[in-house]
């Protein structure tokens, strides 16, 4: 695939950031992003179940902010707990159903506090 820039004053050669030499000969190791997690014995969830329209029963953890967790990975682990289907949405876990206690159990288990209410 040419270059976008190829034949023009802009075109040279991509260098590396870190040692300065061609892309083609940099034997540094890719970048390693790292994310701060916050541990969950810091953390208090905060459980309720909400009705929903037509009736619906939706429990929410909510109370743990998106940037110091992974909720996808936290609600995968809630639902196969619970045995529900669910999402993460607005940087809270929906889970379908009452499992208030479930999920509740499941989140102490892995070392969050939690404080929970009935809707």
């Amino acid at each position: 695939m040419p270059r976008l820039f190829a034949g023009t004053p802009w075109d040279r050669p991509l260098t590396c950031d870190r040692c300065g030499r061609l892309e083609s000969e940099c034997s540094c190791p890719p970048p390693v992003l790292e994310v701060k997690r916050i541990p969950p014995e810091q953390q208090t969830a905060r459980l309720m179940t909400e009705r929903r329209a037509k009736g619906k029963l939706v429990t929410v953890i909510a109370g743990l902010k998106p940037e110091d967790n992974d909720l996808s990975e936290l609600a995968t682990r809630l639902k196969n707990a619970c045995g529900a289907g669910g999402t993460v949405k607005d940087g809270q876990i929906e889970l379908q159903g009452d499992h208030l206690q479930a999920a509740e159990r499941t989140l102490q288990a892995i070392g969050y506090k939690t404080k929970a209410r009935g809707g």
